[in-house]
């Protein structure tokens, strides 16, 4: 024994391959064990060049082309140094959890070998109807059954897409007899499964699923004629799907596979040192979310009017969620808005060059009365709710104080909707921050500290791919990080 070991001393360490499939880009990361905790070696990021264009704008159909999602793929992975890819022994991979995509069982996908690198090619496939589809209109949900779930049905939503089409596109479906998001097509597609398993994150993601009995509402699709042979095998969270049945861009046949998860779920688990870590993230839009205790369990009744859901987590726990709408996307319309006016003055400037000198004007003012709700773009749980502004008076409308007031409204908004007392509630005991709409604008920081009464810390960056590598080094080799640190890994 003690021969074999010096033998393996100075072998590389294993990989794990983590894979985030999403609407503007794919990611991929490697990570592997180290005595310290997970270390990421290589990563690389590529954009998604697959919009469908738009047949009928009225509709407010959003639908990507599964071929330009895979291409990209692939050519993530082409950048990895074999040295790294023949390391890997396991992949984890996420996505966006509403979106649905079609394909024929069995033929899904075809393997082909370019340059001793063997890949998969999409075939019999429809597009992905990502979860940005609008099609579903409100009259149109509130015709659908009541789900038996603890959450609603929206547009975007698997079920409610497959209902769309069923009543309007009756023929479309008839080719396909397998269904899935994009990340259980490519676990499919890797470890050569006919039909898809599905985790619980995007089963719940789908609507129509008790992630209490951890079943679809069969009973209820099928006297609604939902096609329900399309409906995935649901497993935990976290479970192996397979292993690969092929060599993947050098990576061995053989190697195991995770089944897919969501991607928000994976981005929380890449920064979420502790269980009593809240994760605040603020990007285009903004997100606050807190693992609930173990003995937490929803309500099954859908409450369309509550900000907080509840999306399930790993090890049958919950996430409780405040998803706003409104984060640097806010900052990003009131800075076009100002390029506007000044282009109609005869100004030209751009977008860019605001963002420093309107923060620096932002940070002279440490308070204003000057009052901004920020919801230009509504809330799920309040759609008509939109943007106001209050207690305007002459002596409180300069730049400076615009800019805090709206950096203000924003934080408030999503205080609002989670606020310090729930987050203790649930064990917080301190935000993990991170995004770029926080981490580059000090005036959001300074609000954020100042609304939430838990301490901030920042620097850990929310990365779903990473967060997927994460979830499968931890089923591979349990405990990642030096004893005491962690309750996560």
């Amino acid at each position: 024994m003690a021969q074999e070991r010096r033998r393996s001393v100075g072998l590389p360490a294993p990989c794990i391959l983590g894979i985030d499939l999403g609407t503007t880009s794919v990611k991929v990361a490697l990570v592997e064990k180290t005595n310290k905790g997970p270390s990421l070696v290589a990563s690389c990021t590529e954009l998604v060049q697959a919009d469908v264009p738009i047949k009928d704008p009225q509709l407010r159909e959003n639908e990507q082309d599964v071929h330009g999602i895979i291409e990209a793929l692939n050519s993530c992975l082409m950048t990895l140094s074999p040295a790294f890819t023949q390391r890997v022994c396991c992949i984890g991979v996420s996505g966006q959890m509403h979106g649905v995509m079609f394909w024929e069982a069995g033929k899904g996908g075809k393997w082909t070998e370019s340059g001793s690198r063997w890949s998969f090619q999409p075939e019999k496939v429809s597009h992905l109807i990502t979860w940005q589809d609008g099609r579903c209109s409100p009259k149109f949900l509130s015709s659908l059954p009541e789900p038996r779930s603890h959450l609603s049905v929206s547009s975007g939503y698997g079920c409610a897409t497959v209902f769309w089409l069923l009543k309007n596109r009756p023929d479309f479906l008839a080719p396909y007899t397998a269904a899935g998001t994009i990340q259980d097509y490519v676990v499919a597609m890797l470890c050569g499964r006919e039909k898809p398993q599905m985790s619980v994150q995007n089963a719940a993601a789908w609507g129509y699923f008790s992630s209490l009995d951890k079943s679809w509402n069969t009973t209820l699709l099928k006297d609604a004629g939902f096609p329900i042979h399309l409906l995935p095998e649901v497993v935990d969270s976290g479970d192996l799907a397979g292993e690969t049945c092929q060599a993947w861009h050098r990576i061995a046949a053989g190697t195991k596979v995770g089944v897919a998860l969501g991607d928000f779920q994976c981005s929380v688990y890449s920064c979420m040192s502790e269980n009593s870590d809240a994760v605040l993230n603020v990007g285009t839009s903004a997100q606050l979310a807190v693992s609930m205790p173990p003995e937490f369990q929803p309500v099954e009744s859908p409450d369309p009017n509550s900000p907080v859901q509840y999306f399930p987590y790993f090890d049958n726990r919950y996430l409780a969620v405040a998803a706003s709408l409104n984060g640097g996307n806010v900052m990003a319309t009131f800075v076009k808005m100002l390029v506007g006016w000044m282009a109609e003055l005869g100004i030209e400037v751009s977008e860019s060059t605001l963002y420093r000198p309107m923060i620096e004007a932002g940070l002279t003012f440490a308070e204003t009365r000057l009052h901004i709700c920020p919801t230009v773009f509504g809330e799920r749980h309040a759609p008509t709710g939109l943007a106001s502004v209050t207690a305007i008076a002459a002596s409180e409308i300069s730049l400076g104080q615009v800019i805090r007031a709206l950096c203000r409204g924003v934080i408030r908004n999503l205080h609002s909707m989670l606020p310090s007392e729930s987050l203790k509630d649930a064990g917080a005991k301190r935000i993990v921050a991170s995004g770029s709409g926080l981490c580059r604008n000090e005036v959001m920081k300074q609000e954020v500290e100042a609304a939430f009464a838990l301490p901030v810390v920042y620097g850990k960056v929310a990365d779903a791919a990473v967060g997927a590598a994460y979830v499968m080094l931890k089923r591979n080799y349990g405990r990642t990080e030096p004893e005491g640190t962690s309750e996560v890994f």
